[in-house]
């Protein structure tokens, strides 16, 4: 073989053009540290910490962030979201509602994922966050990398959406509920922000029984045999887990799934309240922050909504309240009564608290189980795909020869019946396929009758509701609709907007596994279905489930090939993501950078990394954001407080007993305010229980409202109202002497016109709780 050309020195032309190579790209590579180290010093507001300097790189360990941060909003007048009752309005407080943010980033891509505990997550809600955390952070927490979930509690507050359904449903948008959520979501994001470090992932899975039940069950059973027998079970009683710890294996957080309604709580209940996922959120965090008050501590444990559209808590299903006898299995009504004496019942019976504990502790215990076994370590590249849909227009290729299409979206009767997990006031019926000359008469009357088009579309859906044709003040229902996935090495977590039932979710899953896999990049892939996530478009039932017209399918909103429809846009972000080439990319490089870090880095690390194809996706239509001028209230302003004659505003109306036994209810009724003047009561309390200690002759705060054994109940006589604060003492509770406080605000007029608002606090006597002692 020929040598190359001598040039001088001994060196030939090739050696001398290898050493000009050389010379360039290292001189690329310092201009490109150089410039990302300025990139990142000026796209975050605060140093963020990288891969730790003893970590080998076989380590390879992602970045993590957990956060918690208070979202409960005013306690008082707001309509609950979720069993859309006007007359279920806020009045005190079972549990603080908090939302819980994981971040995730590889030192190349940074995914977030976030739930609450709120009934789902509006469009408004969604783009108020994404407003505020482009303020806080620039473009570095997007639409695309930041998914948002409810827990789906029907006792958590409402007023949050821009549509004018949802409005009318919860008296309006209202801006103290809408800014409460979106300000504590955006603290809980940069809580975890802050906090992020090198830490690993690891996930787990089992089963969990006696926690949910299939609610509609005839309509599963019309999804094919063949189906059906891959499963069995018609819930998915599947748990999926991540845990989240640092390098030295300590625990930060824990995120799960599990498909079950938050629905212990009745529609009877007034008190906001996280429902049983929040419940199971409370004891793994109280068991992890020990010598924390609720909502406080490093630890952060998130049990998210998964596809429980038919899944219900209330495990021994239902019965006819008057009778004691099974409901109808078609319409899920009653003899006598008819659909509202048809009542699911939880493990308790009708004890809605006892059957939250029930479900929230099996929740818990099963976690916490998976939690401590997980070993299989997450591990691999992190996507983020994002897509509008306008889902009134999806053209759905339901076979080489067929097509079939979305609708403009629409409401069956069979919607204003409700579900055996709440039913509805009127003579609608589950299962209408036919439509009421009564109801229809009042509705074209009113709102005008659906046209052909539609009708036709949503077959065989008798619309009660065309939504998608009404407009006025603002539309009724979204068009434009978020699909997103990310993914975290080789778990994808698909972002549901709305309720999928058990086999929708299945098929979902099926759908994206095999698209990741089908490209040979992702292997065993592990699909999760998140629900609630980032708009609300009702349910999504199979087309099969779609022909029975239960609650669900007459709540399925764009037609009979919603699933579909869905279907195919989630295969096509998943095969977006698949498909991985190499490309130039942009890496995190702490600043100032380090004549370490150099040696540390080559060309090639700096230059090219695999990354899919999803920034090519087209980002689709945007979504309206309506001014404030244009959305509407119906809650009106909160009166001044008035007090009965010689009192004052904290004054106590009926005093505790002055000695407890655990496992008994202390309770002190005060004079009290409205609580919406007291602002944004978010990381304080309405409630402390106190414990004296002899020795420091200090009071000691044990309880606060966010506590399981506290309850908050205001009661509202006119203008005047009271506050009674019930303590259930745990058995556990050391023996000693304690108090109850009570703290609140008060509105009083100041002249003709001008209002203040004023503090008050009252404190109960002193009283004394002794362990059980038994006489033999």
């Amino acid at each position: 073989m020929a040598r190359g050309k001598t040039v001088c020195c001994g060196l030939s032309t090739l050696e001398v053009t290898l050493m000009v190579l050389f010379v360039v790209m290292t001189a690329v590579s310092v201009g490109l540290i150089s410039v990302m180290a300025v990139h990142w010093e000026d796209r975050l507001q605060e140093p963020e910490p990288t891969v730790s300097p003893t970590a080998g790189p076989h380590e390879n360990p992602y970045l993590i962030g957990v956060g918690r941060a208070d979202c409960t909003g005013p306690p008082g007048d707001v309509p609950l979201m979720g069993y859309a009752n006007l007359e279920q309005t806020a009045a005190g407080i079972h549990t603080r509602l908090f939302s819980r943010a994981f971040i995730v980033d590889n030192g190349s891509k940074r995914v977030v994922f976030v739930t609450a505990d709120i009934g789902m997550v509006s469009q408004r809600l969604r783009l108020e966050v994404l407003k505020e955390l482009e303020v806080k952070y620039g473009n570095l927490y997007r639409q695309d990398n930041v998914i948002l979930s409810g827990t789906h509690t029907h006792s958590g507050l409402g007023g949050y959406f821009q549509y004018t359904l949802f409005m009318i449903t919860s008296k309006g948008y209202i801006k103290p509920s809408i800014k409460a959520i979106v300000n504590g979501i955006v603290k809980s994001i940069a809580i975890a922000h802050r906090n992020i470090k090198p830490g690993r992932i690891y996930m787990s899975k089992g089963e969990l029984e006696e926690s949910n039940l299939n609610r509609s069950p005839h309509s599963y059973l019309n999804n094919p045999a063949e189906e059906r027998n891959k499963y069995k079970s018609n819930t998915d009683k599947q748990v999926t887990l991540l845990k989240f710890t640092d390098l030295d294996g300590d625990g930060m957080g824990m995120l799960s799934w599990f498909a079950v309604h938050a629905v212990s709580m009745n529609y009877t209940n007034q008190m906001v309240s996280s429902d049983n996922m929040g419940y199971a959120s409370y004891l793994l965090e109280q068991e992890k922050n020990i010598g924390f008050l609720p909502g406080e501590g490093p630890f952060v444990a998130a049990f998210a909504s998964s596809n429980l559209g038919d899944a219900s808590p209330n495990i021994r299903g239902p019965f006819c309240a008057n009778t004691g006898l099974p409901c109808d299995y078609l319409n899920s009504s009653c003899p006598i009564g008819g659909l509202k004496m048809c009542v699911a019942l939880g493990p308790a019976g009708s004890d809605m608290f006892n059957n939250t504990k029930i479900i929230g502790e099996n929740i818990f215990k099963r976690a916490k189980d998976l939690y401590g076994k997980a070993r299989q370590e997450v591990r691999g590249p992190l996507h983020a795909a994002h897509q509008w849909v306008n889902m009134t227009d999806v053209t759905v290729q339901l076979n080489s020869t067929h097509t079939g299409r979305t609708c403009k979206p629409a409401l069956g009767h069979s919607f204003a019946a409700g579900t055996t997990d709440g039913g509805g006031d009127l003579n609608f019926t589950q299962g209408a396929v036919e439509g009421d000359p009564f109801w229809d008469g009042i509705r074209d009357a009113l709102l005008g009758a659906p046209s052909n088009e539609t009708q036709d579309c949503h077959q065989p859906k008798p619309i009660l509701f065309s939504t998608g044709e009404m407009t006025w003040p603002l539309p009724w229902h979204p068009s434009i609709v978020d699909v997103q996935m990310i993914t975290i090495g080789p778990v994808a977590i698909v972002a549901i907007p709305g309720e999928m039932t058990t086999m929708s979710g299945r098929r979902i899953r099926e759908a994206v596994k095999q698209e990741l896999e089908a490209q040979g990049t992702f292997s065993n892939a592990e699909v999760v279905v998140a629900g609630l996530c980032n708009i609300y478009t009702h349910y999504i039932t199979t087309y099969e489930e779609y022909q029975i017209q239960r609650y669900e399918g007459a709540s399925t909103i764009y037609g009979p090939h919603t699933l579909s429809a869905y279907i195919q846009k989630f295969r096509g972000l998943a095969k977006a993501i698949a498909e991985v080439r190499t490309t130039y990319c942009t890496v995190h490089v702490p600043a100032p950078v380090t004549v370490n870090v150099l040696f540390q880095l080559t060309a090639f690390q700096l230059l090219l990394c695999s990354q899919g194809k999803e920034q090519e996706l087209p980002k689709g239509p945007e979504p309206p954001f309506f001014k404030d001028s244009q959305l509407f209230s119906l809650l009106p302003a909160a009166a001044v407080d008035k007090k009965p004659i010689n009192t004052t505003f904290g004054e106590v109306l009926e005093q505790v007993d002055p000695e407890y036994t655990v496992g008994d209810v202390a309770s002190v009724t005060f004079v009290a305010g409205n609580p919406r003047h007291s602002g944004d009561m978010r990381d304080k309390t309405f409630v402390t229980v106190e414990k004296y200690h002899n020795s420091t002759a200090y009071w000691d705060v044990v309880h606060t409202d966010a506590s399981w054994e506290t309850r908050f109940h205001w009661v509202k006589n006119g203008a005047e109202s009271n506050a009674t604060i019930e303590w259930h003492i745990p058995l556990s509770t050391q023996a000693g002497s304690y108090r109850i406080r009570h703290f609140g605000h008060y509105k009083q007029r100041k002249g003709f016109l001008e209002t203040v608002i004023m503090a008050y606090e009252g404190v109960s006597d002193v009283f004394r709780v002794s362990k059980i002692t038994y006489n033999y």
